[in-house]
């Protein structure tokens, strides 16, 4: 993992590194569209905009992986009860 690029707080605390829609995408490994169309029916958390005046957007690294962590208990929670 390259860590050239990132701040020392982000190093000492990862989960408040914020990443942009193509990270996320890439973690969830789905399209970005598809990225959107979840957050815009409500299945995922919005971003929220980096700088208040700017267009940027992005999530918390910890907010992307509580998702994951989340959607993984709910695939859990199915297949137990088949």
């Amino acid at each position: 993992m390259d860590l050239s690029n990132l701040t020392p707080q982000a190093v000492l605390n990862p989960a408040l590194r914020i990443i942009r829609h193509h990270e996320v995408a890439a973690r969830l490994g789905l399209s970005e569209s598809k990225l959107f169309a979840l957050v815009n029916e409500g299945s995922f958390p919005k971003p929220f905009r980096i700088v208040p005046s700017g267009r940027a957007t992005g999530w918390l690294a910890s907010d992307v992986d509580a998702w994951i962590l989340a959607r993984r208990e709910t695939a859990t929670d199915r297949s137990d009860s088949c």
